[in-house]
């Protein structure tokens, strides 16, 4: 009992990135300044507009070491976007009815461009390199190919800003680029095709996407390979990437043999569905928050707490009978072939199945018919108890959903031994729910030694943007590589080859 007991005080803790800012310069007597200011960055925009928040995050990559940091974070509320005015169509809504126009998308971020480059006094035409755009915003378009419709008034508010379009695409060649990236770039060595950090992403054979936030899972993957070299975790191929934003995306990835002359690995597994979309279900029966646009980050915000342990005795037990509860109501699994939507994510699920991707989704009932049980269980937990012991109950929650996802995952022979488990997204890396997914982890015995195959990473979707910039820029680190397989060289030498 004594060595069970001191067990819950000595388990390994999780590794969790979070995003620091750039490292400051001497310049003068008693002056420092921002080391991007002096020193040859590449600084990509990423911007997001998602069902709970509308981000622009400004990533600085120092292209002498291959060090990125996050210059400006500009976080605005989507709910908050403006109302659609009198003659412009409404284009969409976000998952809790917020309407949306091209005009409004287009002015929100604008707005939230400008301002995040304001507040570090960079410009957006002079200091910017490269932008991203992408979108969580799936839940009321009717196939996944209409998301790029939507990447599309992204890019208006992009070039509303003062964004030049040659910043939003690949180069044609070296010589395209600024001087200031010509001297660190390998476009006259690689040719960019499509693969992002070292992985190509699924097409079925009709061409179409399989799953409507396919590019959020690309960044994703990308984001947490990137701040997984903060950590000791090789996180490289083979790899599963999860992202717990208000929807869950997320890509498997394949091992590649040693001696393969195609370096990159394949797309095999995609996730979909619903995810931080249900802890917002349980707090807005609560009361604390608004009942229709409230969510768990207002009431809880989005930082990990790993102090303390979690509740023993009959405290345990009550958390541990509302979250089974709750999991009754969260349908996981591999979705079937005749499933066009699943967790209200728009999927082309035929094609996934006939290409070989196990696409894995994440459901409350169907398409999110029982979420007013959620509501309903969050107001007795919040009613009979207190806010502490709904905390608990929710990192359990969103802990199992991650464990119940890599179970799928596991069932479909998706997790070997060399690979590794990345996650992000407030509903996987806020509160105890690390600790918690990395204790489910280990206990499943997927590792031997779970803590350096699994990595926690804030800001994913904006790493994973710096990154994609890179790549397509042809700005590589071969001394300290992002592509290839765990434990493995860089695969520069086989791309030449291939460009040959």
């Amino acid at each position: 009992m004594c060595a069970r007991f001191l067990d819950r005080f000595f388990k390994p803790k999780p590794y969790i990135v979070e995003s620091i800012p750039p490292p400051s310069v001497a310049h003068g007597a008693g002056m420092a300044v921002p080391e991007y200011k002096v020193k040859p960055y590449f600084i990509v925009a990423s911007v997001e507009m998602g069902n709970t928040t509308t981000k622009c995050i400004l990533t600085g990559t120092n292209l002498e070491t291959g060090h990125a940091y996050a210059i400006n974070k500009t976080v605005k509320m989507s709910r908050d976007v403006r109302p659609p005015k009198p003659g412009e169509e409404v284009f969409g809504a976000t998952l809790d009815g917020t309407k949306i126009t091209r005009e409004s998308v287009t002015e929100l971020v604008r707005d939230t461009l400008l301002e995040c480059h304001k507040e570090v006094g960079l410009s957006v035409t002079d200091d910017l390199d490269f932008v991203v755009r992408s979108t969580g915003v799936v839940a009321a378009m009717d196939s996944p190919d209409q998301v790029g419709d939507f990447v599309i008034a992204l890019a208006n508010g992009c070039l509303a800003a003062g964004v030049p379009p040659k910043k939003m695409t690949p180069p044609m060649s070296k010589e395209n680029l600024s001087k200031k990236l010509q001297g660190y770039s390998f476009a006259d060595k690689v040719v960019f095709v499509g693969a992002v950090a070292g992985v190509v992403p699924p097409v079925g054979s009709s061409g179409v996407e399989m799953v409507a936030n396919e590019m959020e899972g690309e960044l994703a993957m990308a984001g947490i390979k990137e701040g997984a070299k903060n950590t000791p975790v090789d996180f490289r191929n083979p790899c599963i990437s999860i992202d717990f934003g208000t929807t869950l995306d997320g890509r498997i990835t394949s091992d590649v043999a040693p001696g393969d002359p195609d370096p990159f690995a394949k797309t095999i597994g995609n996730f979909c569905g619903l995810a931080g979309a249900i802890p917002d279900s349980i707090v807005r029966g609560t009361g604390q928050v608004e009942g229709r646009t409230g969510t768990a980050l207002d009431m809880f915000g989005d930082k990990s707490a790993l102090e303390g342990v979690s509740r023993i005795g009959r405290s345990a037990g009550i958390v541990e009978d509302y979250v089974e509860q709750i999991h009754r109501h969260i349908d996981i699994r591999r979705v079937p072939p005749d499933r066009e939507r699943f967790g209200r994510v728009p999927v082309n699920s035929r094609v996934a199945h006939d290409s070989g991707v196990v696409l894995i989704g994440c459901d409350v009932g169907e398409n999110g018919s029982e979420t007013g049980a959620l509501n309903t269980i969050g107001a007795e937990i919040y009613e009979k108890y207190s806010k502490g012991l709904l905390t608990d109950v929710i990192d359990h929650v969103c802990s199992e959903m991650a464990l119940r996802l890599i179970d799928v995952a596991v069932e479909h022979d998706l997790v070997p031994e060399n690979s590794s488990i990345g996650f992000t997204g407030r509903a996987a890396i806020s509160g105890k729910k690390p600790q918690y997914i990395l204790n489910g982890i280990a206990e499943r015995g997927l590792y031997k030694d779970p803590q350096d195959h699994v990595v926690f990473v804030d800001d994913g979707l904006a790493r994973g943007a710096a990154l994609m910039g890179r790549c397509m820029n042809s700005l590589g680190k071969p001394k300290n590589p992002l592509g290839g397989v765990r434990g493995g060289r860089c695969i520069m030498a086989e791309r030449i080859k291939i460009g040959k």
